[in-house]
């Protein structure tokens, strides 16, 4: 059966955070909650876990994985030739519900799907999956749903419906959040990828001063 941890607080309770990194440091999937659904997670470096989580979420591999991360130094740290409009982003909406999708570093450890040359990375605007980052390093994450269908909203309906496919999942009561708009940052200008919580139009005119 699954086991479900109290995680409400900033700072999140000592105890919920050392259950989940030893989860994750064996190569678990843990649901955890964040500033817009609830999610998975696994530490991407440890043999076997983004393979597991894949499964976990019957999503195919062609669909890469975001990471999220606990501020933007350990984002840059993922990421190459990293724009300045990325780092202005950054700047405005982190935490928050923006994914930025950049370079990829060419020598990162981490497998995040069938894409190598780039990374989706978000610094999310809950204190549970940042402190996890600070703890762990940088999370693959995916919403906790199985692929396709509603992404699920409380920590009892992630236990229900992914079972024991999950190791334990932190419970902060109920996230139900517009996910995150998802902008491409490879090319010379910013992209669009996906509109979700922030606007677009507001987005694209902060990475240049506006």
């Amino acid at each position: 059966m699954t086991v479900l941890v109290p995680a409400s607080g900033d700072p999140p309770p000592r105890e919920a955070l050392e259950a989940a990194v030893e989860a994750l440091s064996g190569g678990q999937v843990v649901g955890l909650p964040t500033d817009t659904v609830y999610g998975l997670a696994v530490d991407p470096v440890r043999p076997g876990a983004t393979d597991r989580l894949f499964a976990t979420k019957s999503r195919p591999r062609t669909v890469e994985l975001p990471v999220l991360v606990a501020d933007v130094d350990q984002a840059l740290g993922l990421a190459t030739a990293v724009p300045e409009t990325a780092r202005a982003l950054m700047d405005r909406w982190w935490p928050g519900a923006l994914t930025l999708v950049l370079p990829r570093r060419p020598d990162l450890a981490m497998d995040l799907g069938s894409d190598e040359a780039t990374i989706g990375i978000r610094c999310p605007d809950h204190a549970v999956p940042r402190a996890l980052a600070r703890s762990c390093g940088p999370l693959a994450t995916t919403s906790a749903n199985r692929h396709g269908e509603p992404p699920i909203t409380t920590a009892a309906g992630v236990a229900e419906v992914l079972g024991e496919a999950v190791a334990l999942v932190l419970d902060a009561g109920t996230c139900a959040g517009t996910p995150s708009t998802v902008v491409d940052c490879t090319g010379a200008e910013p992209r669009c990828l996906r509109e979700g919580r922030l606007a677009w139009e507001v987005v694209r005119a902060s990475a240049y001063g506006a």
